[in-house]
This record gives C-alpha cells, sequence and structure tokens, in this order.
C-alpha cells in the first residue's frame, strides 16, 4: 500500500468516527445537542480536525440525513418484489411510518429540521469539508446510491440518481400498474401519478409527524390508524371485500327469511302473553 493510499483511508476511517459520534448525539440527545466541540470530545480530536473533514455541523447533518434516507431506502428493497401493486404500496406504507417511529431522532433530522437537510436526503447532496475535495461526497453517498441502486434494479427499470426520486418512482410505477388493471377510481386515475405519490407521502408523514409530536395522538393504535389510512387510499384488499360482500349477503337472506316466516304465521310459536299478577290481599 502506497502512502497516498494509506493516507486516504486514515482520513476516510477518521471521518467515519465523526460521523459515529455525531450519529450517537443525535439518536441519544436530540439534534440541539449536537455541536463541533462535542463530537471533538467524544473521539478525543480538536474540533481543529473536525474542519479538515466538513466545514461545519451543517455538513454533517446532511451527511446523517443521506445516511439515513439511505437506510430508509434499504426497508424498501424487498417490498418492491410483492406482485400485487396495492398491497406493494401498502407494505411500502407501513415501511416507512415504521422507519419513523423506530428512529424517530433520524426522521426528524431528515424530514422536520432544517430544508438543507431534507434536501441533502432526498438529492443526494453533501457538503464537503474544507480541504477534503469531493472524497466527502463519493464516501457519504456510497449508500444512498447502493439502496437506489437495488430499488432501481428490483424494480426491473433503471436506477436514478436521485434518492428521493427513486421513492417517488416505485410508488408512481404501483399506481401505473393499479390504473392499467382498472383498478383506481375515475378521480385518481385522472390524476398525475407524481401528485398522487406525494399526496400519499404527505399522508404518511404526517401521521408520523403527530406521532412525534403530538402526545395524545394517535388516540387509536398506531397500525389501525395507518391501516385505515391506507385502505382510504388504496381500498380495502379484495379477499376482505369479498368476504364482507358473503357476509351482507348471508344477513340479507336471512332477514328475508324471517319476514317470509312472520307473513305465514304457521311455523312461529304464540308469543307468550304476560302473566298476571296475583292481586294483594287475603
Amino acid at each position: 500500500m502506497g502512502i497516498a493510499e494509506r493516507k486516504n483511508r486514515q482520513k476516510q476511517a477518521l471521518r467515519e468516527r465523526i460521523l459515529d459520534a455525531a450519529r450517537r448525539i443525535v439518536v441519544g440527545e436530540g439534534f440541539a445537542a449536537l455541536s463541533m466541540r462535542k463530537i471533538a470530545d467524544a473521539i478525543e480530536y480538536s474540533p481543529a480536525t473536525l474542519y479538515l473533514h466538513f466545514a461545519s455541523r451543517d455538513d454533517i447533518a446532511r451527511a446523517l440525513c443521506a445516511e439515513g434516507y439511505a437506510q430508509l431506502l434499504a426497508t424498501f428493497v424487498p417490498l418492491v418484489q410483492i406482485a400485487d401493486p396495492a398491497e406493494r404500496l401498502k407494505a411500502l406504507g407501513r415501511a416507512y411510518v415504521a422507519f419513523g417511529v423506530e428512529h424517530p431522532e433520524t426522521y426528524r433530522l431528515i424530514f422536520m429540521e432544517d430544508p438543507s437537510y431534507t434536501g441533502a436526503a432526498l438529492g443526494g447532496g453533501v457538503g464537503t469539508g474544507k480541504h477534503d475535495g469531493n472524497t466527502g461526497d463519493t464516501s457519504a453517498n456510497a449508500g444512498t446510491a447502493g439502496s437506489t441502486a437495488s430499488l432501481g434494479n428490483a424494480a426491473g427499470g433503471v436506477a436514478d440518481d436521485d434518492p428521493g426520486d427513486a421513492a417517488l418512482h416505485i410508488m408512481i410505477d404501483a399506481l401505473d400498474e393499479l390504473r392499467a388493471a382498472g383498478r383506481l377510481s375515475a378521480s385518481v386515475a385522472s390524476m398525475e401519478p407524481a401528485i398522487w405519490a406525494e399526496a400519499l407521502w404527505a399522508s404518511l408523514h404526517g401521521i408520523v409527524a403527530l406521532n412525534l409530536t403530538c402526545p395524545v395522538f394517535p388516540s387509536a393504535p398506531l397500525e389501525t390508524l395507518v391501516g385505515v389510512t391506507l385502505d382510504a387510499w388504496l381500498g380495502v384488499p379484495q379477499a376482505v371485500a369479498a368476504g364482507a360482500s358473503n357476509s351482507a349477503a348471508v344477513r340479507g337472506k336471512k332477514t328475508v327469511a324471517r319476514r317470509h316466516a312472520k307473513s305465514a304465521g304457521s311455523t312461529d310459536p304464540a308469543p307468550e302473553l304476560p302473566t298476571k299478577r296475583k292481586a294483594a290481599g287475603p
């Protein structure tokens, strides 16, 4: 190994230590507790050393956002294989909400802290340190690019350079399948797929954001709320709908049978009359 390669590996290793320490602080104490000095103390380096890799705390935050969003996309990869497009979308929606609930500080950092952090996650852009050239960009985005490529390959399409677009495209592809099969209402079928996908995303984000910020939300179990939301967007599963229709038909037949029996009057027993109360007295 040459001197230049060894130095580059050492630089990359230190960068990863910085991000690991920052991640632990954010997850354990929240983003407000993150500072360059606190990170430096955690890895036992001077704050000046951190500035050789990241220009600011915001740069570190953006790197963490890109990393966190790559983690979210990675949970989508196996779900793209679900054959039924409606069930695929529901599985993606449940995975999205589960990620936000299980990783609250990461989710807050990506979607609820600063628009530039969200942009770094969705667009994969991460700031570089003053003296780090493009090395930081490549390493920080490796996870995001890998997850995006996996999503593209799993869907049978071409991976998109923008991970935010990758997430939307798997939703849009499922929507197109539903439209082709005639399983969308006229109002939804006439809507631009990107608008529909963003609206569903906004609904799911609202559930996560309220769950993280409002102590009394939801009053119902979270799984129930997510299920109702997804059913409202995508319809109840066909098996459940068929079962409900069959149950309704059975109930209807029983009602008709009872009415016929009453009108015949010969099969129903005579109603019992109330027993007279014995008169009081001797």
